[in-house]
């Protein structure tokens, strides 16, 4: 084992042993034993010397035995480390309960008793077996606690970004399909509605490749898909579309809003309800950019089986860990989604 790494598994154990949780019954047992050496004892300074033992056992004990066994108490090496565990025991015992109480010419005690002595041996070995244990199962278990979390993470950007190459063929075959029809019946349509998605599939390539855009990016995909749908029927909706200054280069997930403009022409105009459709982006009360898009068609709720909004709810909480949110409110006939985006973008190093 390097230097380092004995360092650091030190270091650790002795913060561990400071605990409440681990320091709460270490005076629980050490107390017992300072009562006896102190009511048993004849020399005045008992007390300290029964202290001393107390803590370099605590302190010694799970440090050597995590040090000796970093992997947990193991055989393999013919019990040579065993070995040298009970030897580091021995010699703290003895060196603080035998020798040190004849060098300075104390009086017995309780604890510098030989068969104490062999007491105070077997505590020691006991006592860093199991803090040891304990400490290195609580490390083993943070350790796995966070490998989960970031497997898991990581699985959620990977579900997220196959969502993502998903859009593509989802809107590329109903724009097909639309286009399809056009051709039988108004070919200047079609002729339109081609050079139209060209321009949007350029753009949904490209965010798929990016891990930001401007807002205004976005905003502008939104409209293209707008427009294809009004190159079919121009009195299907009324357009208005209203940007606040300034908001413009805010970040976004690319094709995060996507989903919701298809949402709200499929389920509003499309369905039957003629009416105008309203894009707004403003500032928010605390700073923070909203986006509304409100179209005509009461919300029945959510339906079995929907993606859309539920995609758009997981990529905000993967892209702005919680800062984001997105409301959907129906009234008066009308369905608005509204979408709260902080203005200085996704938190860095996360694919949305």
């Amino acid at each position: 084992m390097s230097e380092t790494s004995e360092g650091s598994i030190v270091r650790a154990t002795l913060r561990a042993l400071v605990a409440p949780l681990r320091l709460g019954p270490i005076v629980l047992v050490s107390l017992p034993l300072l009562a006896a050496q102190v009511r048993w004892s004849v020399d005045p300074h008992a007390l300290w010397l029964g202290i001393l033992l107390c803590l370099l056992c605590v302190a010694v004990a799970p440090v050597s035995y995590r040090v000796l066994f970093p992997e947990g108490l193991d055989l393999s090496h013919g019990g040579i480390r065993l070995l040298l565990y009970a030897a580091v025991g021995c010699g703290v015992v003895l060196s603080v309960g035998y020798a040190l109480p004849r060098l300075t010419e104390m009086q017995p005690t309780f604890l510098s008793e030989r068969y104490n002595l062999a007491v105070c041996g077997g505590l020691f070995l006991v006592a860093g077996w199991g803090l040891g244990r304990d400490i290195g199962f609580e490390e083993t278990l943070t350790r796995e606690r966070a490998r989960a979390t970031r497997f898991a993470w990581e699985a959620e950007q990977a579900q997220l970004l196959a969502i993502r190459s998903h859009l593509d063929p989802h809107f590329l075959f109903n724009t097909l399909n639309a286009i399809a029809e056009w051709c039988r019946e108004d070919g200047a349509v079609a002729e339109a509605a081609v050079l139209r998605l060209s321009t949007m599939l350029r753009s949904v390539l490209a965010g798929v490749r990016s891990v930001t855009w401007p807002l205004s990016q976005e905003l502008e995909l939104m409209r293209t898909l707008f427009d294809l749908h009004l190159l079919r029927d121009p009195d299907l909706f009324q357009l208005r579309m209203t940007v606040a200054d300034g908001l413009g280069d805010v970040p976004v997930p690319p094709l995060l809003l996507l989903p919701l403009a298809e949402n709200a022409v499929k389920h509003g105009p499309a369905s039957g309800h003629r009416g105008p459709l309203l894009v707004s982006v403003g500032v928010a009360r605390d700073g923070a950019v909203e986006v509304s898009i409100d179209n005509p068609g009461a919300s029945r709720g959510p339906r079995e089986g929907s993606v859309g909004l539920p995609t758009v709810e997981r990529r905000l909480a993967l892209a702005y860990a919680g800062r984001a949110s997105l409301s959907l409110t129906s009234a008066d006939g009308r369905t608005r989604v509204t979408v709260t985006l902080p203005r200085q973008g996704p938190q860095p190093g996360v694919l949305t």
